[in-house]
């Protein structure tokens, strides 16, 4: 047993949710890619960061930089999938392997380096397996300590061209020496120790302890201990997860969905069983298609309450078909299929209780009924979201399926202010396409607004569609509305409320185009 630091193994991939992502829309290797959370680039490509794109920069700014940059949204379950594959690799030469973060990943060094004949040739094997999978810009840093050996990982191509970084044993003070203490990842401690002049972890290190501690408590004490290359964290080995996952080859290919389905029955009961097993239920699947000519067509589908071996084939022929029917043929043979567990919970919380839950079981059972017979999208359900219009705010969602961006994103999209919105109460009908309507004035000509929101003449008469004209009782407007003002193919119209001698009141918008019925106050 030592007692210094632990010879530590650091595999490191660069830009890999970038590369995840890249793989994943079939993007080229040199498309400027950026990730965005929360409204600020997470990660960047390679050919991004060359036009100026860096991490931390506001959306805008980062396409100001780089006009051709294309944006998506950081998805981390992509990201660990996509690495579970390289974990998976890794493991099958090294064991006791813990996860850092997807791209990222940490070993012991002795005992590899005694099997192989050395720490080098370790690192090489890992590369070596690496890069029979496809992964080839990985690079190795093996020094004392986790932090020292991800340092040595990372060190720039300019200052190491090898992709194998190899500290020698207390070695790393000195090594890590140089760096600046933003590396130390604490913002707050980085800025004050600039403050103070303190700009490297050399200097940093050459600090007396207690007087760290003193002044920046335990934590500061940590980070001094990080900085002096003496890192005291151990490794961590993750237990790999069982697989769930249940797969079938073709042979020959079938082209045909009905087929398709048919054949992957067992495996479809053999998934929720192995499931089960495990006291476990899916709520998430994913469902990975290959063709005969190579392609490999993906999708996670989500479920209001647990899948069953049913519900695994609905998906699957969802899926393959699209909009078309059961019994269509595709497009290309498919030759292999396979579905994995993308989001599993224990059993027990989908117990029924000791008087069953009789409502929600008979919603559940018939929505899904209809479903599986009309197809994914023939059972929709209704979101509120925010937006200026009635009709925007409606977003309909299939049954199981989460709205576009998630819940959050409908939340988000309720909370913002959206100038020009209609006011409460809202009406009670909103037609899925607004309709024509005729207003005229006293005269039988056409009511108007000019470009000062004045009406050419007093609204008295209204015409809904396929109905005679009636005499309006009530009137109210005109209240401009200017959607994207900014924008080319933005619009400008105003939104009038009338009550008919009927006692309907209605929720009009004229335009350039006319005057249209947007919904009605039942």
């Amino acid at each position: 047993m030592t007692n210094g630091p632990l010879r530590t193994l650091v595999l490191w991939c660069p830009d890999w949710p970038t590369n995840a992502a890249a793989v994943e829309q079939n993007f080229g290797a040199d498309v400027p890619l950026a990730l965005i959370e929360r409204g600020e680039v997470f990660a960047c490509s390679a050919s991004a960061r060359r036009d100026g794109v860096r991490r931390g920069l506001r959306v805008r700014e980062a396409q100001s930089r780089c006009t051709e940059l294309i944006t998506l949204p950081y998805d981390p379950v992509l990201d660990h999938r996509a690495f579970e594959p390289v974990i998976a690799a890794v493991e099958e030469i090294v064991p006791g392997v813990q996860l850092s973060r997807p791209g990222t990943c940490v070993m012991r060094a002795r005992g590899p380096s005694r099997y192989y004949g050395g720490e080098r040739q370790a690192a090489q094997a890992l590369l070596d397996t690496l890069v029979a999978i496809g992964v080839r810009n990985a690079r190795v840093g093996i020094a004392d300590g986790p932090f020292a050996a991800e340092q040595a990982a990372k060190l720039r191509k300019d200052i190491e061209a090898d992709a194998i970084r190899i500290v020698p044993a207390a070695q790393s003070p000195r090594f890590l020496a140089p760096f600046g203490v933003d590396l130390l990842n604490r913002p707050e401690l980085a800025v004050l120790l600039q403050r103070l002049g303190i700009r490297t972890l050399g200097d940093f290190a050459a600090l007396d302890v207690l007087q760290v501690r003193d002044r920046f408590g335990p934590d500061g004490v940590l980070a001094h201990r990080l900085a002096s290359g003496f890192d005291p964290s151990d490794v961590n080995a993750r237990v790999p997860p069982a697989d769930h996952s249940s797969a079938i080859e073709f042979e020959p290919p079938l082209d045909r969905v009905d087929q398709v389905a048919f054949a992957f029955r067992t495996a479809a009961d053999e998934f929720v069983a192995r499931l089960q097993s495990s006291s476990l239920v899916a709520t998430a699947i994913r469902i990975e298609v290959r063709t005969e000519n190579g392609e490999s067509r993906s999708r996670t589908w989500l479920h209001p309450r647990w899948f069953t071996a049913g519900d695994v084939l609905d998906r699957v022929r969802w899926q393959l078909q699209g909009a078309g029917l059961a019994e269509s043929g595709l497009s290309s043979a498919i030759s292999s299929l396979r579905v994995e567990p993308e989001s599993v919970d224990p059993a027990g919380n989908h117990e029924a209780g000791l008087y069953g839950g009789a409502t929600d079981e008979r919603i559940h059972s018939g929505l899904s009924r209809v479903q599986g017979m009309v197809g994914h999208a023939g059972v929709l359900t209704a979101r509120i979201a925010g937006g200026r219009q009635p009709s925007e705010r409606r977003v309909l969602v299939p049954w199981g399926d989460l709205p576009p961006g998630g819940e959050a994103a409908v939340e988000a999209s309720q909370s913002l202010p959206w100038p020009g919105k209609l006011p409460g109460p809202p009406p009670a009908t909103v037609f899925p396409e607004r309709q024509a309507v005729i207003v005229h004035a006293a005269h039988g000509t056409d009511v108007l607004v000019d470009d000062r929101g004045e009406l050419s003449d007093v609204p008295v008469e209204f015409a809904a569609p396929g109905t005679a004209a009636v005499p309006i009782t009530a009137w109210a407007g005109p209240w401009p509305v200017t959607d994207r003002w900014w924008d080319a193919g933005g619009s400008r119209f105003h939104r009038f409320q009338i009550v008919d001698d009927t006692g309907a009141a209605w929720l009009l918008v004229l335009d350039d185009e006319g005057w249209w019925a947007e919904a009605r106050y039942d």
